[in-house]
């Protein structure tokens, strides 16, 4: 099992050199990283805040205790910050805070992904160029009997690094994207969810009606 990897990984660097063999490496990593990040947003919840919806409901039609019913069945990695609304602390940007340390936890690997997608392609046009080079060395040593089989061959090579540079930029785009937009629809649900239960309307619906059963009648 040792030798065939051995093998493959002596292939690769023979038919692409060492810059696709990097990339090579760059991508499982990435792989490793998006897969462990999938399985962060499934354990955490991310997208499944039905109960915690459910409670902010509640809370904000005056239902306290439905609100706190439904929050003991959440499973959201939110479930902390609200339990904290509901239970008196009314610093919002306390609260703001909280929410921001677990979204830094969710958001841990981004800043590698973002890198390799800006940095795979560069790495295949690094190549190519170091390939184009060796081609015209080849061509230059053939001297007066030139094979364009030689530099073929060597622009092949060179503009295969590319190829695999994009292969693995494009793919790290698009699913950092949706991780991106995952979480900013995570801040935007906390946020809102936050100052509902800060402000609900059952409150201020009390607060009018007692305005106005206190306001002085005129003649």
């Amino acid at each position: 099992m040792i030798d065939m990897v051995v093998d493959g990984v002596r292939r690769i660097a023979e038919l692409g050199g060492p810059v696709v063999l990097l990339l090579v490496a760059v991508s499982l990593l990435t792989l490793a990283v998006v897969l462990y990040k999938l399985w962060q947003f499934a354990a955490s919840g991310v997208g499944r805040h039905a109960a915690l919806r459910e409670a902010v409901k509640a809370w904000d039609n005056g239902d306290r205790a439905g609100a706190r019913e439904a929050l003991n069945r959440s499973r959201s990695y939110l479930r902390p910050v609200i339990d904290m609304a509901m239970s008196g602390q009314s610093d919002a940007a306390r609260l703001e805070a909280e929410a921001e340390t677990r979204f830094a936890r969710l958001e841990k690997g981004f800043r590698l992904l973002d890198s390799v997608a800006q940095l795979a392609p560069l790495l295949g046009l690094f190549g190519t160029v170091l390939g184009m080079i060796s081609a015209f060395q080849a061509l230059q040593d053939a001297g007066s009997q030139v094979d364009p089989s030689i530099l073929a061959g060597g622009i092949w090579v060179a503009l295969m690094t590319t190829a695999v540079g994009l292969v693995v930029a494009m793919p790290t785009s698009v699913v950092l994207s949706w991780f991106e937009a995952r979480m900013e629809s995570e801040r935007v649900l906390a946020e809102r969810a936050v100052h509902t239960i800060l402000s609900p309307n059952g409150s201020r619906e009390a607060r009018v009606q007692a305005q106005a059963q206190g306001a002085p009648r005129h003649a």
